[in-house]
């Protein structure tokens, strides 16, 4: 018997130490390093890097090599890009978990960005969608912070950018856009008619998922602050609620769909504001835990979906052709108007993604390369 606790206690010990040495791996930063010269002879272009995890002032600006299209490939000259979440989350490299694919100590991949909107500068064997001169918009492989990306053409996460919509709101479209889009339609399982509750409706993501709720025939409901209140009801909100005034979880009213992007409250608590028959579509939260920070809240749904008689619903968007080219059509027929709360400069985006990191932004944050 003895020999079996001894067995147990070693074996729990050497949990132990592992899961410390996983934390502790996790959690160091080594510091910041210059990045290579550019090779003697290869065009280059300006790009935003981090060779080290931190704050934005770890952001630099280097010359890198200026990509070459590959066959099926675009090159594009970027003229804006749009600052997500994503990019604050990958800086940091926070919550601790992503550095298992993002990287141990610093990040594996320097490069940063992801949407962005400009015009094809060249175009690789067997490119028939584009040609040199078209304005194009899209999301990219994190690499969209410079002033050039090349961009799969053939069933990539590309599009012709509509002529009515500029460079700035075309790029703040593809992750916040993509997100709204599928929370309603795919998981939301949104139908004309029905009712709607946006839980940050003021935000990247929320500005989105009012006006596509509205251009779906959906009764918006948002919930945002109030100085974010008249934009919120601009934009397409039938009704608005103020947080800071009222608690929106003591209502009487019942939503087919609701869509979080705030958190705080659980989907149990949910429960009472959804129909018989209503769904509950989890985006993220505010949580800014270092190991779990927003996915928390999408781990809580899951937990709790299997015991629900209401349908809950954790995702993360996944950027495709086709949904870019639905976003671009409600742009061009004036459905969708992207909402941009800031404009900087590409040599300012550190000041950027810090503005974005207050969690005050009334839609989206810019950065523009002209």
């Amino acid at each position: 018997m003895k020999l079996r606790w001894k067995i147990a206690a070693t074996a729990l010990s050497l949990v132990g130490i592992t899961v410390a040495s996983g934390s502790a791996a996790l959690r160091y930063e080594a510091p910041c390093t210059a990045g290579p010269p550019a090779p003697a002879g290869v065009p280059v272009m300006k790009a935003i890097v981090h060779r080290c995890y931190g704050s934005p002032d770890v952001i630099a600006i280097e010359d890198v090599p200026k990509p070459v299209p590959a066959d099926g490939e675009v090159l594009v000259k970027v003229r804006a890009v749009s600052v997500n979440p994503l990019e604050a989350h990958g800086l940091l490299g926070q919550p601790y978990v992503m550095r298992m694919t993002s990287g141990i100590g610093r990040p594996s991949d320097v490069r940063m960005g992801v949407d962005f909107a400009g015009t094809v500068e060249a175009v690789g064997k067997d490119v028939k969608r584009f040609r040199p001169g078209d304005d194009v918009f899209g999301a990219s492989r994190r690499n969209a912070f410079a002033e050039y990306v090349s961009v799969v053409a053939e069933n990539g996460v590309i599009a012709p950018k509509p002529a009515n919509v500029s460079f700035e709101q075309a790029a703040a479209v593809p992750v916040a856009a993509f997100t709204a889009l599928q929370a309603l339609r795919d998981h939301g399982r949104l139908r004309p008619s029905q009712k709607v509750l946006i839980n940050g409706a003021a935000g990247g993501v929320g500005t989105f998922a009012v006006q596509i709720a509205k251009a779906f025939g959906a009764e918006v409901t948002g919930v945002c602050s109030t100085a974010s209140a008249a934009l919120v009801t601009r934009i397409g909100a039938a009704h608005v609620i103020d947080y800071t005034r009222e608690d929106f979880m003591r209502q009487d009213e019942r939503y087919d769909v609701i869509v979080d992007m705030v958190g705080g409250h659980s989907p149990a608590k949910y429960r009472r504001l959804l129909t018989a028959t209503g769904s509950l579509v989890v985006v993220g939260t505010a949580d800014k835990g270092r190991w779990l920070g927003p996915l928390s809240g999408m781990l809580g749904a899951l937990a709790y979906a299997p015991f629900m008689d209401r349908r809950v619903v954790a995702f993360m968007a996944k950027p495709n052709e086709a949904d870019l080219s639905f976003l671009a059509d409600l742009m061009r027929t004036g459905k969708v108007v992207p909402v941009i709360d800031r404009r900087y400069a590409f040599n300012d985006l550190a000041d950027a993604i810090r503005f974005l990191e207050q969690g005050h932004a009334h839609g989206k944050v810019v950065v523009t390369l002209d």
